[in-house]
């Protein structure tokens, strides 16, 4: 499904801190493609959202959930597990966020069925998370995200004559 400004990609983000939530609604907003953003702040309202999926009460579903590995009430553990029984929402990708993470609780996640990312610290970071939640929606992999808009367009003008970024030509090569 790609979004489209009649079809915006729903994101739901489970997280507590008002500003980490600001921050990335401004970097989704700076992607470009339409998105629609719900919050839930802690565990009990997330849990109570796939209560409501389960009986039918909630519509549209996201395409792709973030989700705060530190919540107040219930921890992401038990909302991932909850997510991951529930039918209606058992195929949505969930990416867990944190910087605190240790590497045994990634694997948890991991089998559990979710996506780890360790949470961005700076803008570019956050642009990348972004291009990565919208590329989840739209099911296609997330374009790289480049901080110098002259690299992107060379890039870009390189993947239009159909050679790979990386690749030089012999002139490039002898300097």
């Amino acid at each position: 499904m790609d979004t489209t400004f009649e079809n915006p990609a729903q994101i739901l983000v489970i997280d507590d801190n008002h500003g980490e939530v600001q921050e990335l609604r401004v970097a989704l907003t700076e992607s470009g493609e339409p998105y629609e953003l719900s919050v839930l702040q802690d565990g009990e309202a997330a849990l109570r959202f796939v209560a409501d999926h389960r009986s039918g009460l909630r519509q549209p579903e996201p395409c792709v959930i973030v989700l705060d590995l530190n919540l107040p009430k219930h921890d992401a553990l038990a909302v991932l597990a909850a997510i991951r029984s529930e039918p209606a929402l058992s195929h949505i990708k969930v990416l867990v966020v944190s910087t605190l993470a240790v590497p045994e609780t990634q694997a948890l996640l991991r089998e559990m069925g979710g996506l780890y990312r360790e949470r961005p610290r700076d803008f570019p970071g956050l642009l990348a998370m972004a291009v990565q939640l919208l590329a989840l929606c739209n099911k296609r992999r997330p374009t790289r995200v480049y901080a110098n808009k002259a690299l992107t367009a060379r890039k870009s003008s390189l993947h239009k004559q159909g050679r790979p970024a990386s690749c030089r030509t012999d002139s490039q090569s002898r300097r």
